[in-house]
């Protein structure tokens, strides 16, 4: 079983989440919504709860405890306030070795290349620590900024998917991508 990851990037701290950052976390929920909510599916009233992010940290354990999902968030350094999360997320192991990754930053770290930064790290993590051999991210067709992170962390468009997944509750199209681990 990987150990849960501790990773540092210059300006970040990459870890699970443990129960005492329920508050963190919600605030990052909170003040964040307006921004997240056109790329997420639809929110339940309670999501934006203290209860429901401390019932998120407990899943999330468990999920890491498994092997079966990595919801992970981004620090400042002093681990005072969440930037960015990100999820390798619906893991399968066997003949696959693959994963989904999802990813989001708060308004304020928009066009600061953070995300880049935390997913060098991450995707460094998940190739060699939990051995994966392909990590799958998709996105809508309008999501620019997500298309340019993906092409320069040299993710690969592999397909087309008409009405994927619901959106702020529409069924959108997502351009498929998959980054698949260096030889050697």
């Amino acid at each position: 079983m990987p150990a849960a990851p501790f990773l540092q990037t210059p300006r970040t701290r990459i870890r699970l989440p443990d129960e005492a950052d329920a508050a963190v976390l919600l605030r990052y929920r909170v003040e964040n919504k307006a921004h997240l909510t056109p790329w997420e599916p639809l929110r339940a009233t309670e999501y934006y709860t203290l209860a429901h992010c401390t019932q998120t940290i407990v899943e999330a354990g468990a999920l890491a405890a498994q092997d079966r999902g990595y919801p992970l968030l981004m620090f400042d350094p002093d681990q005072q306030q969440v930037l960015a999360t990100f999820t390798f997320a619906n893991i399968v192991r066997g003949a696959f070795q693959a994963c989904h990754l999802g990813y989001g930053a708060a308004a304020a770290m928009q066009g600061q290349g953070l995300m880049q930064e935390v997913l060098r790290a991450g995707i460094a993590w998940a190739f060699g620590e939990l051995d994966l051999h392909r990590v799958m991210a998709n996105y809508m067709p309008r999501n620019e900024r997500s298309a340019s992170l993906l092409t320069q962390l040299g993710f690969e468009r592999e397909g087309y998917a008409k009405r994927y997944l619901q959106i702020a509750g529409v069924w959108e199209d997502h351009i498929l991508t998959a980054l698949v681990r260096p030889e050697g």
